[in-house]
């Protein structure tokens, strides 16, 4: 067993939903319209959700099973009750952009990569087997694992069907959520886990490789033989159902997911991301080159790669191939794939730390960098959304502003800039 420190990074690591923002939330219903308002839900399950059910194959009495006595988890977030509108709230913080060095807490690395090893050594036959049929490395594997459950040792404690319900019911994505409630009952239906058995995140993710419903019925995999898929609890069909998502999604056999990198001054940072891909070879003779000093791969010089600057000119630099935005497909975060590989090399290879640090960046609400968007995109900018997360086309839109009017390019948008870009 890991110590109690470990045990702590990896719940502060793999927490179910922290990985995801609280990024709309709606106005609390008054107390004395909860009772009406529940009473509208169980109206909806049964007028909406059952025949929608039922024409899936779910029966009536697993449709029983799973939501008899559910009601609505009024704590949740992203909630919209009947007679509300979503609101934004003022503080918007998300870890994946606010400050990157947060993501990278050094107990929650350290600790991932030691019960990683352990992972390692317990399970290497089923790695190993899983790795020759998918091509997905074990140490990927691995690494997708302890950053969703820890390994499955973090508590997975929400009832699926009362959060999918309230969500489905009275949420900011409401349509989603249902299509997932429809899927959790199939599985039930199927017999994976028993109805009143299927624990989620708050957001509805299921066991330990916290996939949602509709990704369990897709990507869930039997990797002990037993006939079953149970990512609740099974290690080995836990390890064989990431393999296989990631498979599905493209994985590259062979190829790398990425390397740090020195990125010269006369490299901007504007020519970040999956658009701009070229053979490594030629970044290379643009030159950069790798911290470790080593070269590159003669295979991996062939390939395309992407360059990859997740807090721009204040971190870590990165050459990233296509394995990289497989992981991406996972979660929708550059620092989590990013997170997924470091830890991964760091179980396998035994390497530290970045060798760049991450700069005291971020931090700033969402609504300032939201309004940095707009700015930008008047300008004709294409900063993919004002939506006050600095993804690729927002860092490198920030670029190209800065050596527009005549500044050194840091790609990653800084409080200093609020009074200009508004």
């Amino acid at each position: 067993m890991p110590s109690t420190a470990i045990r702590r990074a990896l719940r502060r690591l793999a927490a179910p939903g922290l990985a995801l923002s609280l990024a709309l939330a709606a106005a609390p219903a008054p107390a004395q319209d909860r009772a009406a308002i529940e009473r509208q839900f169980q109206d909806w399950l049964q007028a909406e959700i059952w025949p929608r059910a039922r024409a899936e194959g779910v029966s009536r009495d697993t449709f029983r099973a799973a939501l008899e006595g559910v009601r609505l988890n009024w704590d949740l977030p992203d909630l919209v009750p009947p007679g509300t509108e979503a609101r934004t709230p003022k503080r918007q913080r998300q870890a994946e952009f606010g400050q990157p060095a947060r993501y990278f807490n050094a107990n929650a690395v350290a600790g991932a990569t030691r019960v990683g090893r352990e992972m390692a050594r317990a399970h290497a036959a089923t790695l190993a087997r899983v790795e020759a049929e998918t091509g997905v490395p074990g140490r990927i594997v691995l690494g997708v694992w302890g950053r969703e459950s820890g390994y499955g040792r973090v508590p997975i404690r929400h009832d699926a069907f009362r959060v999918l319900g309230t969500k489905g019911f009275m949420s900011t994505r409401a349509d989603y959520f249902t299509g997932e409630l429809i899927a959790a009952l199939q599985i039930a239906q199927a017999g994976h886990v028993p109805a009143g058995a299927m624990k989620s995140s708050w957001a509805g993710a299921l066991g330990q490789p916290q996939f949602m419903p509709s990704s369990l019925l897709d990507y869930a995999a039997d990797g002990n033989g037993d006939g079953r898929a149970d990512i609740w609890g099974s290690e080995a069909d836990t390890i064989a159902s990431i393999a296989h998502y990631l498979d599905r999604h493209g994985w590259v056999a062979g190829r790398d997911w990425g390397f740090e990198v020195r990125v010269p001054e006369s490299v901007s940072c504007t020519l970040e991301g999956p658009d701009q891909g070229r053979p490594i070879a030629d970044w290379v003779a643009m030159g950069i080159d790798r911290v470790s000093g080593r070269p590159f791969p003669e295979h991996e010089l062939r390939g395309e790669g992407y360059l990859l600057m997740p807090a721009g000119r204040h971190g870590p630099a990165f050459i990233v191939t296509p394995n990289f935005y497989v992981l991406k497909d996972y979660n929708m975060s550059d620092l989590y794939a990013l997170f997924v590989g470091h830890v991964g090399d760091r179980i396998a290879y035994g390497m530290g730390d970045f060798s760049a640090p991450w700069g005291n960046v971020g931090g700033l609400y969402r609504s300032d960098v939201a309004a940095m968007q707009r700015a930008l995109e008047r300008m004709g900018h294409d900063v993919g959304g004002a939506d006050g997360l600095a993804g690729f086309k927002t860092r490198r839109s920030i670029g190209r502003w800065q050596e527009a009017t005549g500044r050194p390019a840091t790609c990653f948008p800084e409080a200093a800039m609020k009074a200009e870009l508004r």
